[in-house]
């Protein structure tokens, strides 16, 4: 974070302090212009002004230097949006290092009930319930005033004035070159010292850049642990108490040096940016999971509505299927009613043909017995007279051709009928898959029965040709009985005379019985 971003929060603090009447102005009267700025001069000022509206001094087991020291902490660890505010896991990072400092142990289960209490409210706090959460000695349980005292100030120390490591040691002087003890403050780019710890006297500045080393060099001189610091201006001979401490600062410093080869800022500063850029991160994420879920959600809600409408339109279909099925099986039962009604009908005419058929062959065996008959007279006829035989074996013969035609012709419609009959029994034991089919036959037996009417007609014709042949050979003999009257008396006495026999619709000439 820049210098002005840092500035921005502490005077954030001090306007909103002196905005009495929350319209977001402070009058110029309220302000103060300095010629002289130090900043943490600045902090203090900013300090004083909102400190003196907000804090409950009374309330708090620190004093009124720690509360400002937590104060610059929360500057430095909230986040760079206002109102300003620190999140959960920047309390616990402070926390921590709180516990440390302090060489506490940190109670993992007392800080996850404390942020249960937090997601239950508003997950962040503001500074001045940061102060009063440290004031409160709640994770400072078993520690005196002094201990949290100095555990405050050893992490301001830390995070705002960017003391990396700090403790006496033994330094070797450039003109008398005696050995005086320091207390050594470590920061990013110098390394200071002063006569105590309560930096009341400040002796030096080792100024730390790229171009600067330190090494580890024998002991002498009586001295023990030393090491040695190179700058660009000067170089130092420093003694360590142990050589823990001593490795420990070769290691500090060494990785100043490469902090400021790199161009990096202080540890802490890096990881605070490393955290923010790890929960922007993931809160990007949570964004886009979010959005995400939102997408999914819309998407889920269209398919639920496009899955109604499909409920819907299949029950539609449903419906609208019953239906079908409804006037289908209407229709069928009509299909059915009508074909039943049509096998009725085809029965009755079945029925009318058979008795035709019966009544024809009834008269046809009158018309066969009658014609037995007249062979025999036309027999007795041929003894009395050879023209009259002649005549009379014309006839026959003529007569005889024309009936065998007949019959020959009616036994073949006859068998033509039955085998119709027998088809038409045959097609209405099937199915109505069938009827149509069985109805293109029917009209083809239709057209087959006409036709034989039609040969029926001709043959009609041909009989009546016949007939008027007949009536010829009857003139030839009437001729022929002029000259025979005795046997024509005893044939009509015996038979009686020809009449005409019509069975049916057909006409046959036979004898008769006349009175």
């Amino acid at each position: 974070m820049a210098l002005r971003d840092e500035l921005l929060k502490s005077i954030w603090h001090a306007f909103t302090a002196l905005d009495v009447d929350k319209c977001g102005k402070v009058s110029k009267s309220q302000l103060k212009v300095t010629d002289n700025f130090d900043r943490q001069d600045f902090n203090k000022m900013c300090w004083t002004l909102c400190s003196r509206k907000n804090l409950q001094q009374s309330q708090l087991f620190i004093s009124n230097d720690d509360a400002f020291k937590i104060w610059c902490i929360f500057n430095f660890l909230s986040e760079d949006r206002y109102p300003l505010i620190m999140v959960t896991e920047e309390i616990e990072y402070f926390l921590r290092k709180l516990t440390d400092a302090m060489g506490g142990s940190w109670v993992e289960e007392r800080f996850e009930d404390y942020r249960l209490q937090l997601n239950s409210k508003q997950q962040c706090l503001n500074v001045w319930e940061l102060i009063s959460l440290v004031g409160s000695g709640h994770f400072s349980k078993g520690m005196d005033r002094q201990t949290l005292s100095m555990g405050i100030n050893e992490v301001y120390q830390e995070l705002i004035l960017d003391v990396l490591k700090q403790g006496y040691m033994m330094k070797k002087g450039h003109k008398r070159k005696n050995w005086t003890e320091r207390w050594f403050m470590l920061k990013p780019n110098c390394i200071s010292y002063y006569v105590g710890e309560d930096l009341a006297e400040k002796k030096g500045d080792i100024v730390l850049d790229g171009n600067c080393s330190v090494e580890s060099i024998q002991d002498k001189e009586g001295k023990k642990c030393l090491f040695f610091v190179k700058s660009s201006q000067k170089s130092f001979e420093i003694s360590a108490s142990d050589k823990k401490k001593k490795q420990e600062w070769i290691q500090a410093i060494q990785n100043c040096v490469s902090l400021l080869r790199q161009g990096r800022p202080a540890p802490h500063r890096e990881a605070r940016q490393k955290r923010r850029e790890l929960r922007l991160k993931q809160q990007a994420e949570q964004e886009e999971l979010e959005l995400r879920m939102r997408e999914l959600q819309t998407a889920n809600e269209a398919k639920q509505q496009e899955l109604e409408n499909m409920r819907k339109a299949l029950e539609e279909a449903a419906a609208y299927a019953a239906d079908e099925e409804k006037k289908r099986l209407q229709t069928q039962t009509e299909l059915q009613d009508r074909y039943r009604m049509d096998l009725e009908r085809e029965k009755m005419v079945r029925q009318q043909m058979e008795e035709q058929v019966a009544q024809k062959s009834t008269e046809l065996e009158q018309y066969l017995q009658r014609v037995h008959e007249l062979e025999d007279m036309y027999g007795q006829l041929e003894n009395a007279l050879e023209d009259e035989r002649r005549a009379r074996q014309d006839e026959e013969a003529v007569r005889k051709l024309q009936a065998r035609r007949l019959l020959e012709e009616e036994a073949t419609k006859r068998a033509e009928l039955e085998q119709i009959h027998l088809r038409q029994q045959r097609a209405i034991s099937k199915t109505e898959a069938e009827k149509q089919e069985l109805e293109k036959e029917r009209l083809a037996k239709e057209n087959a029965l006409q036709a034989a009417m039609t040969q029926l007609e001709q043959l009609e014709q041909e009989r009546q040709g016949a007939l008027m042949q007949y009536q010829t050979v009857m003139k030839k003999l009437e001729d022929a009985t002029n000259n025979t009257k005795t046997w024509k008396h005893k044939v009509a006495q015996h038979e009686g005379l020809l009449r005409l026999i019509q069975p049916g619709t057909n006409t046959l000439f036979v004898l008769g019985r006349t009175g």
